[in-house]
């Protein structure tokens, strides 16, 4: 469990990395103002929302996990409150459901 925390703690710093990269902060994108807003420039501006809202929405997820490690429920679907397979969580650590419960939400 050790390995799962320390990766999504590595996840967490690159997740916010890119996102202060991208110039996203807490009132969201910033934009120059004096900048002259051709189409080229709406569509960039565009893509880069919908990256950080991805990036964005990893990163609560990312979270989500590191505290529910906090909180000892580390592992245990917010569904049915079974536990989550290791091999689920290997592979998607900051996964909330077992495999079941998450094919009846979709």
């Amino acid at each position: 469990m050790s390995a799962l925390r320390e990766e999504l703690e590595a996840e967490r710093a690159s997740l916010r990395r890119e996102l202060e990269e991208l110039g996203y902060g807490s009132e969201g994108l910033k934009y120059d103002p004096n900048f002259a807003d051709s189409s080229q420039v709406t569509a960039e501006r565009g893509e880069t929302e919908a990256l950080a809202t991805t990036l964005t929405t990893n990163l609560i997820e990312v979270e989500r996990a590191l505290a529910k490690f906090d909180q000892g429920t580390y592992g245990l679907c917010e569904g049915c409150k079974g536990e989550i397979a290791p091999a689920r969580l290997e592979a998607m650590p900051a996964a909330r459901y077992c495999i079941s419960c998450a094919a009846k939400r979709r």
